[in-house]
């Protein structure tokens, strides 16, 4: 996010230096790089954000063959690619961790992209930054503290910010020019960190969940990069261990879970941990979000030993929360009927997820 600015904690590759030619060296590759670059291994590849004539296409490596530069799609979709027409390039800039990317697009408004991949674009934000919000937090009664991973271009927090029980918002992000960039040319998702509420840390999430007091927050949200190269620490259960630590008796987890047209394995991988170790409710849910790969996006929600939490019949409906549904912005996307909708599954879903079926608790049937 998926970062996830959008999905927005960026990747958190570590960069030991360049060679003298600006390229990246082998040892620096990401590993979704390496494999993909595993057909011409004499060459360097590098992420690159790409615009040929007038059109962006997301995610693209390039190399250099000594004639022209070629090139090729991120693995992580192979044999596709998405383009969206350029109308002006408003930032371009390397952090200490990606690329970012601004750009004037044609349909959908400004677009986020970070290393080559598009996290946000102004039209259809709302899918996914409502969703990821609303399902764990409407699914709880009156939640007072919750933690947000990633999230920088403040989306996330815009949206939490409709829920006028919470007290405290903690949110890290590893990158400070996500944060940046977000609030000049976001500013009506940015406003999230103006919410007296909101307390940001910029580092290292992982760490920052090590270092959290158990059972600190009602609810997480886990608004992470896709998970290639180091962000594969994020989908592992260390990471998810850490996660149910933090979390009150009855806490919530709401955490970005891919598409299931591209990446059924991810996700049954991800289920089958998170059942070994929250000892609640288990839930997939999913949204449609027109500019990530193949349309759509996964929500993973679990819920910690305590209180029972039904995900799919929202116990706190934000059509009654005070002033929530008009809170600075409408609602677009969200609703309680759109809520239990996400957790109705195509049959290829459940027949390709067997952790979906397999459940040890009668509870998730």
């Amino acid at each position: 996010m998926e970062a996830d600015a959008g999905r927005g904690l960026g990747c958190q590759k570590t960069m030991d230096g360049r060679a003298s030619n600006g390229i990246l060296t082998k040892k620096e590759i990401p590993s979704c790089c390496l494999k993909a670059r595993a057909s011409v291994p004499e060459l360097e590849a590098k992420c690159h954000s790409t615009v040929v004539s007038g059109w962006f296409s997301e995610p693209q490596f390039a190399y250099d063959d000594g004639k022209k530069r070629v090139y090729f799609n991120n693995p992580m979709w192979p044999g596709e690619a998405h383009s969206l027409q350029v109308e002006s390039i408003l930032f371009k800039g390397k952090s200490e961790f990606q690329e970012v990317v601004v750009f004037e697009s044609t349909t959908y408004g400004k677009v986020l992209v970070l290393d080559g991949i598009v996290q946000l674009t102004e039209k259809d934000e709302c899918a996914y930054q409502e969703m990821i919000t609303h399902l764990p937090l409407c699914s709880i009664p009156s939640p007072k503290t919750v933690l947000v991973v990633g999230g920088g271009d403040g989306g996330v927090l815009s949206e939490i910010s409709r829920h006028n029980s919470i007290e405290h918002i903690d949110i890290c992000e590893i990158d400070q020019m996500v944060i940046d960039v977000s609030k000049e040319f976001f500013p009506d998702l940015a406003i999230g960190f103006e919410d007296p509420r909101v307390h940001l840390h910029v580092g290292d999430a992982v760490e920052f969940l090590r270092r959290a007091p158990r059972g600190k927050y009602d609810a997480i949200i886990v608004d992470s990069s896709d998970p290639v190269g180091p962000a594969q620490e994020l989908v592992e259960k260390p990471f998810f261990e850490t996660l149910a630590k933090a979390l009150k008796p009855g806490g919530v987890l709401c955490n970005m879970a891919e598409s299931m047209w591209l990446h059924t394995h991810l996700i049954d991988d991800m289920i089958s941990i998170c059942r070994e170790v929250f000892k609640g409710s288990i839930h997939y849910a999913w949204a449609s979000v027109p500019t990530y790969p193949s349309g759509v996006i996964g929500f993973l929600l679990c819920s910690t030993e305590g209180p029972p939490v039904d995900f799919k019949n929202p116990i706190n409906p934000i059509e009654k929360l005070e002033g929530a549904v008009k809170h600075k912005k409408d609602l677009k996307f969200y609703n309680s009927e759109m809520h239990s909708a996400a957790f109705a599954l195509p049959s290829f879903l459940r027949k390709e997820v067997k952790a979906l079926v397999d459940s040890p608790n009668p509870s998730q049937n």
